[in-house]
């Protein structure tokens, strides 16, 4: 499943990120994928001060998030990373690594987000593209949008032509591993959250008890 959180970030916060963006140094994408013969961006060098201001704006905008929690389920999560295109630069077709190494700790990627910075009216091109077996999807969200899609899908940013696309990313591990299954437990969270009211009340509490005993099945911790 793609979901789409719908202003994850705040104006002031996507103001900040952008103002980080411009003035932030930044390197080669590669630095964290040096094998890669298709990627061709700039990604926030870890080593800037003000690094660690990026990352955290984004971590916050997480850690409020019900949605994002309701969705992901995360464990743990890389520290997003504030990447840019210009023109010219793009993401060729690539499926996410398996596990994304953070210092000592490893993340297994169950997810992968991008949360768009930049107002898509501002540049052209840079579409997330996914790759699904049929017509491709496309997906150039507003400013302070958030995707979370399937680690394992093949997909690729593509060509900016004008403008510059900001955004930041990151990888998930999730309680629940199989992507099934997590679907299964937002979609009775959602109905339990939306129809609970009109519910018995033993009924509701029978159908959250439910939910409630799934995520002990099928998580990992």
């Amino acid at each position: 499943m793609f979901f789409i959180i719908r202003s994850l970030l705040t104006p002031p916060e996507v103001a900040r990120l952008r103002e980080l963006a411009g003035r932030l140094h930044f390197v080669d994408g590669r630095v964290s994928n040096p094998h890669s013969e298709v990627k061709q961006n700039l990604q926030v060098d870890n080593a800037d001060p003000g690094y660690q201001e990026s990352t955290r704006i984004v971590a916050e905008a997480f850690n409020r998030s019900r949605e994002f929690q309701d969705f992901a389920l995360p464990r743990k999560y890389a520290p997003p990373l504030l990447c840019k295109y210009h023109p010219g630069m793009k993401y060729g077709v690539h499926g996410d690594a398996a596990f994304i190494r953070m210092g000592n700790d490893l993340v297994r990627s169950d997810l992968s987000c991008t949360v768009f910075i930049a107002d898509p009216a501002s540049y052209q091109g840079g579409e997330l593209t996914s790759h699904l077996g049929g017509p491709a999807l496309s997906i150039k969200g507003n400013a302070g949008d958030a995707i979370i899609y399937p680690s394992t899908t093949l997909h690729e940013v593509r060509p900016v032509t004008a403008g510059m696309r900001i955004v930041s990313i990151t990888f998930i591990q999730s309680y629940v591993q199989e992507e099934g299954r997590r679907d299964i437990l937002y979609e009775l969270g959602e109905v339990l959250a939306l129809e609970g009211a009109k519910m018995d009340w033993l009924n509701r509490t029978r159908l959250a008890t439910a939910c409630e005993n799934l995520k002990r099945m099928w998580s990992i911790t």
